[in-house]
C-alpha cells in the first residue's frame, strides 16, 4: 500500500514538472517566416490556387482557364482563373489565400 502511494506521487510529481518543460520545448521550435510572407507574389499564389483547384474541379477544367491572375488587396491574395475568348458567359475557379500565412480562406467555381 506504501509503495503504491509512493508510485502515485512521484507519478503525479513527474507529469507537473515533465509535461511543461516538454511543452516549453515544442513551443519554441525553429520556424523561420519570411518578411514578405509565406505567399509572397502573384507566381507563388497561382501555383497554391492551382494545387488547391486541381483536385477538386479536375486538371483539365482548370487547365482550359489558363492564363490566371492573381491580384493583392489588403493581405489577400484573389486568384481567379479565365474564360476562353470566344465564350461569353460563364464561370471560372476563384481562391483567396492568405499573403501571410498562406491560408486558403475561399475556393469557389463561378457557374
Amino acid at each position: 500500500m506504501k509503495n503504491k502511494k509512493i508510485i502515485i506521487l512521484l507519478s503525479m510529481l513527474l507529469v507537473f514538472f515533465l509535461l511543461p518543460i516538454l511543452y516549453a520545448a515544442e513551443a519554441q521550435k525553429h520556424n523561420y517566416k519570411p518578411a514578405s510572407g509565406y505567399v509572397p507574389d502573384e507566381e507563388t499564389a497561382i501555383k497554391i490556387a492551382v494545387a488547391v483547384w486541381t483536385p477538386i474541379y479536375g486538371k483539365e477544367k482548370i487547365e482550359k482557364e489558363k492564363p490566371f491572375k492573381a491580384t493583392l488587396k489588403d493581405g489577400i491574395w484573389y486568384v481567379n482563373g479565365s474564360l476562353p475568348k470566344e465564350w461569353n458567359v460563364g464561370g471560372v475557379a476563384e481562391a483567396e489565400i492568405s499573403k501571410d500565412d498562406g491560408r486558403i480562406i475561399r475556393v469557389s467555381h463561378g457557374k
